[in-house]
Parts: structure tokens; C-alpha cells; sequence
């Protein structure tokens, strides 16, 4: 037996104050009326009044109060143990910081568009771990898998071309750890569990370095997916370079001194997604790409990642609350008058027969 509602009992405090109450009520009309009848007619008027009775009933209406306060304390006997599954699939968001992802072909840069919609699509996931890689020409693990999207999202905030210490792009090397990510600290699998591994990665596809293809390949092969989502425009736009207060200094240039124009390479992109078995998404600005890579998620097998049991409880309120009532109708027909008074006739009073 528990009370889901064990404060509610704080109200029982409030009977003895109506039965002292009552009493004082009593003791107060009783002098009352002696002094409006006289001592020698009050007794004659009032024989028939039990005050034994009236006492009772007022017992009786406490009581049924009690009662009603008993069931607005949820009383709640019997349990059950309910197991309660979260499901979902790990994820990787592979996060390119390169330089060419501050070209401003998409506004307000490839870079912040990237944040915005990654952004959104940690909103939309529910039950799934994500894990947050960055990379440029080397590669570094910001935050191990975890369903604590708060957290996710303010390293996304922080990213930048200083989340690195090397520059260049190298997804090869964005994949392998990401895969390490997934080896630290993903689900554990056995002959009854199969984990969805996805490895998201968020660039404009100016690979400089070779090997990505293979390895994607290779973990397709495993059953870790590849997605990747793709920013920028094939017009480009050059690499701007900006002091500390964010003004603008000059383009990135060449070693011949020419403006380096940065595009988007979404046929290697998607080549990379097809080798690993993934889907390949152009970031536009309209917010769906989020909606269409979480829909995909959702078509592929889900792991249980936690499994807890649940205490059911029983609610038993009906109870006292029935028998409040029952006490109250049982109250209702009681009289106040004794079985068998006292008349008045002339000079005498007999028995009632």
C-alpha cells in the first residue's frame, strides 16, 4: 500500500476543529434557548432530541470526510514491472571545418548553414546517440555517442577552422574516427542484437586526400552506413579571410597569387554516400534536407539502446471514495429524535406509546 498523494492527508487537521467546534456550537445554542424557554420548559421541548444521535451523525460526516481525503491521497496497492525500451540508431556527424567551408556562396556562409541544419536535425531526432567528429586536414572527436542533444548542439555552436589543429580536408580520416567513436562507446552487439551504425558526413567534398571511397566501402561492408550532405554551389565562391573582429582582410590565394574559388564537389559526395551504402542530401535553404536524412534514419533498423523496468501501480481511491459515500447515506438515515419521548399532558408527562 502507497499514497501517490500523501499531502493531501495535511487536510484531516481541520476534523478535530470542526468537532470542538461543533461542540462549543452546541453548549453555546443549548444556553441559548434555556435563557429564551426558562429552565423548567427547555427540558420538555427538547426531550425528543437525542444528543447522543446528533453526535453520532456528526461522527459519521467525519468520518465520510476522511474517507473522501483518504481517496484524494491515491491510495495505490498491487504493482506491476513494465519494461520501457528506448530505440534508435548510433550516429556520427562527420563536421568538415575546413577553410572552404567560410565561402559565402550560400549565405551567411557554407558554415553556418551547415551548424543551422545540423541543428535541426539534432531537433529532430528522438532515442538516437550522436556522436560529433571534426575534421579539415586532420580529425578530432568532440563528443562521444550521447542522447544529450543540449550538449551537442552547443559544440556545434563552437565549431570552427580552430577546432583543428591542420587544415586541408581529409575525409578518410574524419571516417576513421569516426569509426573509433563508434568502437569506445556504441551499443554492444550479439546474436540477438543488431546496432544501425551512420556516419553523417557534413562537407562541401573538396577531398584533397585519397582512400575515402575504400573506406567506405570497407565499413558498408561491416554495416556502418555513410551519408553524406553536401554545401555550397558549383559557381563557388572564394575563401575569405577576416581578422578577429570578423572584417574582412582579403581572399585565400594560390601560390601563382590567383583567387582560390571554392565549389562544391556533390559527385564525389555522392559517390562516397553510394559506396557506403547511405543517401546522399544537397543542402538547400528551405530546412528539408533535416526532415529527409531523419526520415531515412527512421527506415533503418533500431537498436534498443536502454532498457528499464517501470513500476506500475494500482490506483485504489474508488475504495474509500465508495465507502465516504456509503457512510454518508447510512448518516442520512439516522434520525435525531430518541426511539421513544417524552409528551406533555396538563400537569403530567407520560411515556409515548
Amino acid at each position: 500500500m502507497r499514497f501517490a498523494a500523501p499531502e493531501a492527508f495535511q487536510i484531516l487537521w481541520v476534523i478535530p476543529i470542526i468537532w470542538l467546534a461543533s461542540m462549543a456550537f452546541e453548549r453555546r445554542a443549548r444556553k441559548l434557548v434555556q435563557k429564551a424557554l426558562g429552565e423548567k420548559l427547555t427540558p420538555f421541548l427538547t426531550s425528543s432530541v437525542s444528543k447522543r444521535r446528533r453526535r453520532f451523525k456528526l461522527a459519521l460526516k467525519l468520518l465520510a470526510f476522511a474517507f473522501f481525503v483518504t481517496a484524494l491521497a491515491r491510495p495505490q496497492l498491487g504493482k506491476s514491472l513494465q519494461e520501457v525500451k528506448v530505440q534508435g540508431v548510433e550516429l556520427v556527424v562527420a563536421f568538415d571545418v575546413s577553410n572552404s567551408m567560410l565561402a559565402e556562396d550560400v549565405k551567411p556562409s557554407r558554415l553556418q548553414h551547415a551548424k543551422s541544419e545540423v541543428t535541426r536535425l539534432l531537433d529532430a531526432l528522438s532515442g538516437d546517440q550522436v556522436g560529433l567528429v571534426a575534421f579539415a586536414g586532420s580529425a578530432v572527436v568532440l563528443s562521444p555517442l550521447t542522447s544529450d542533444k543540449g550538449s551537442l548542439k552547443m559544440f556545434v555552436e563552437g565549431l570552427g577552422p580552430e577546432s583543428v589543429e591542420t587544415q586541408g580536408t581529409n575525409i578518410t580520416k574524419a571516417l576513421e574516427e569516426a569509426r573509433g567513436v563508434f568502437d569506445r562507446g556504441g551499443q554492444e552487439t550479439d546474436e540477438t542484437t543488431r546496432v544501425t551504425r551512420v556516419i553523417l558526413v557534413v562537407s562541401d567534398g573538396e577531398d584533397q586526400e585519397k582512400g575515402a571511397l575504400e573506406q567506405a566501402k570497407k565499413f558498408a561492408a561491416d554495416g556502418t552506413r555513410v551519408f553524406t550532405l553536401a554545401f555550397g554551389t558549383e559557381r563557388g565562391a572564394p575563401i575569405p579571410a577576416r581578422d578577429d573582429r570578423g572584417f574582412l582582410r582579403s581572399y585565400k590565394r594560390d601560390r601563382s597569387g590567383k583567387e582560390v574559388i571554392s565549389t562544391v564537389k556533390g559527385d564525389f559526395l555522392r559517390e562516397l554516400a553510394e559506396a557506403g551504402n547511405g543517401s546522399f542530401h544537397h543542402a538547400t535553404f528551405g530546412g528539408q534536407e533535416a526532415k529527409a536524412i531523419k526520415a531515412d534514419l527512421d527506415k533503418l533498423q533500431k537498436a534498443e539502446f536502454a532498457s528499464s523496468l517501470a513500476t506500475s501501480y494500482d490506483e485504489r481511491f474508488q475504495i474509500p471514495l465508495a465507502i465516504g459515500f456509503l457512510i454518508l447515506l447510512f448518516e442520512m438515515l439516522i434520525s435525531e429524535r430518541k426511539a421513544a419521548g417524552r409528551i406533555w399532558k396538563g400537569r403530567f408527562e407520560v411515556s409515548e406509546t
